[in-house]
């Protein structure tokens, strides 16, 4: 980007400075720390200049939005045209009560519904298992039936409004049923939209929620993309999700590489199945993170970007356009907030937030000042979703289509991000999957490499807050005595009954014989090797159960619990 000219004076006007300008001071003065970082460890230096983007080629490094290689954003207008989906996630107690919260983030100016399961919908069991007891609408809603789906968007209409399924093990079956329920409403298919998380290799790596083995598992996922293909072409089938690596400890340059090693491991398996890339790659998307290192995060939103379009394009011969542009949700970071003096939490999501907007994110979820405590209350969910309101309308961080290209700090970010994530990525690749991205994810789980990864940068984190070289504002500075009992959202006692007793009276009314021919044709087309979405949608509109349908898999398959070699 300069000639070797302007590079060299720039280089002696720079070695002029530090002797007669900054020399001075730092004898005299000296700075805050010997040493700075961002909270991923990755160290930054002090100035940025042209001498850091030396080797930048315009066109092929940065380009114009909406071009290849999509570093400064997806579309050529950004937020200029379209404001991101500002998505709260929600979901408690019973379908019923979630349905309460959807209307009000609706009614608040929310754009996009995302749904929160608990945790036996999550692993695929019913309300009424002995394994659910105490968990039955505790952390997200309890959904056992095609009937909680039917209450659950209650005065919904699903052609009006984009939905985001955070579910991972039962997917399958949350998806049929948002199926059968816009065929009950009357809504094409092809107007269905929305996004179904549906990213078991982060679930292994990272989150530890399964059921059956990883290569069953990533069947399941793939017969998904394939139907969602030809039945749903405006939804998503897959989030590929860095958000909970990122949770888990990894550092963001591990977030980005495990993700994308993730991603391409699904665009191999549909490659394999005989899909076309670009039929199914425009209905891929992601997930991730975002904490509080800002110009770290900006990067790493840009590096990722400029990474996916080159490889889809180099190693899986994409042609599209839509088949190239990584399209991403945003969630600010869960793990950064803290219990002690949680309005403080107000200010890092803030931070957060607008990193991912600046990064050129196309859907938000900003999480509420108390969930270190609780889950959010609707003062707090309503300060969350105020938060993306005011940078949207009254920052301006929305109105310059990616402010910070060019700058000389972040390019050389970004440059650094995608140099070291891409070294991880060929690492799967090459030395795990011996030239198979698919196969290396495989063998990284079994083997561990991942967990490792993770827990050896969780644990330097850790180290360097207790150590107080990370400060934590509230937690190991700047620390008062305060109330650690405010007032908090808490779910009924009576949830998991009430629940129960719904289950039941959907059991005693439906069919049974409809319900075990559906489950039959499910298992014969488990057996057969076919796609089993087709057969999922008939027994979820025969109202057979979550766990139902779940024993189906874990019949055939066992569960990784038995099977796992590495827990």
């Amino acid at each position: 980007m300069y000639d070797e000219a302007d590079l060299q004076r720039i280089r002696e006007q720079r070695e002029e400075w530090e002797a007669e300008t900054l020399d001075p001071v730092l004898d005299a003065y000296g700075e805050r720390d010997d040493r700075y970082a961002t909270v991923s460890n990755h160290e930054v230096d002090r100035l940025y200049t042209p001498l850091d983007v030396a080797d930048l080629d315009y066109d092929e490094d940065i380009g114009f939005p909406g071009e290849e290689p999509y570093t400064r954003g997806v579309y050529p207008t950004m937020y200029r045209g379209r404001q991101w989906t500002m998505r709260q996630f929600a979901g408690f107690g019973t379908a019923d009560e979630t349905n309460e919260r959807f209307h009000y983030l609706i009614d608040e100016g929310q754009t996009g519904l995302s749904t929160a399961f608990d945790m036996p919908t999550l692993m695929g069991i019913d309300s009424d298992d002995a394994m659910a007891d105490g968990e039955v609408g505790k952390e997200g809603v309890a959904v056992d039936t095609l009937a909680d789906m039917e209450r659950l968007f209650d005065g919904i209409r699903l052609d009006e409004v984009s939905t985001s399924f955070t579910i991972n093990p039962s997917a399958p079956v949350v998806y049929a049923m948002y199926i059968a329920l816009a065929d009950q409403q009357g809504v094409p298919r092809e107007e269905v939209r929305g996004t179904l998380q549906n990213d078991m290799f982060k679930e292994f790596i990272a989150q530890k929620e399964w059921v059956i083995p990883p290569e069953p598992s990533l069947k399941l996922v793939t017969d998904v993309v394939e139907f969602a293909c030809r039945e749903t072409p405006k939804f998503k089938p897959v989030s590929v999700s860095g958000y909970h690596i990122r949770e888990a400890g990894s550092t963001a340059i591990q977030e980005l590489a495990f993700t994308l090693a993730d991603g391409f491991a699904y665009v191999e398996d549909c490659l394999d199945r005989g899909l076309d890339v670009d039929e199914f790659a425009p209905q891929l998307s992601f997930f991730f993170n975002s904490h509080n290192s800002i110009f770290e995060e900006i990067a790493k939103f840009r590096a990722a970007r400029r990474i996916y379009a080159r490889i889809m394009d180099e190693w899986y011969g994409a042609e599209a356009d839509a088949s190239k542009q990584l399209k991403f949700h945003t969630q600010t970071a869960g793990q950064s907030l803290t219990a002690q003096q949680p309005l403080n939490n107000v200010v890092r999501v803030t931070i957060q937030a607008l990193a991912g907007v600046l990064g050129g994110t196309q859907s938000l979820h900003t999480n509420s000042f108390d969930e270190a405590l609780a889950l959010p209350s609707e003062d707090a969910v309503r300060v969350a979703l105020r938060t993306q309101q005011i940078i949207a309308e009254e920052s301006g961080a929305a109105d310059i289509v990616d402010p910070l290209g060019g700058s000389f700090a972040v390019e050389a970010l970004t440059d650094e991000v995608e140099e070291k994530a891409m070294a991880y990525i060929e690492h799967v690749r090459e030395e795990l999957g011996d030239g198979s991205v698919r196969d290396g994810v495989l063998a990284g789980i079994e083997g561990g490499y991942f967990q490792r990864e993770i827990q050896d940068a969780a644990y330097e984190y850790q180290e360097r807050v207790e150590t107080d070289e990370e400060v934590v504002v509230g937690v190991n500075k700047y620390t008062v005595e305060e109330d650690t009992e405010p007032e908090i959202l808490t779910v009924d006692e009576d949830v998991q009954e009430r629940q129960r007793d719904r289950l039941a009276s959907v059991k005693a009314d439906r069919d049974d014989a409809a319900v075990e021919a559906a489950l039959s044709d499910l298992r014969d087309a488990v057996e057969a090797d076919d796609n089993v979405m087709p057969a999922i949608v008939d027994a979820v509109k025969a109202y057979a159960t979550m766990g139902e349908i779940m024993a189906v898999f874990e019949t055939k398959y066992g569960t990784y619990q038995e099977t796992a070699s590495v827990a």
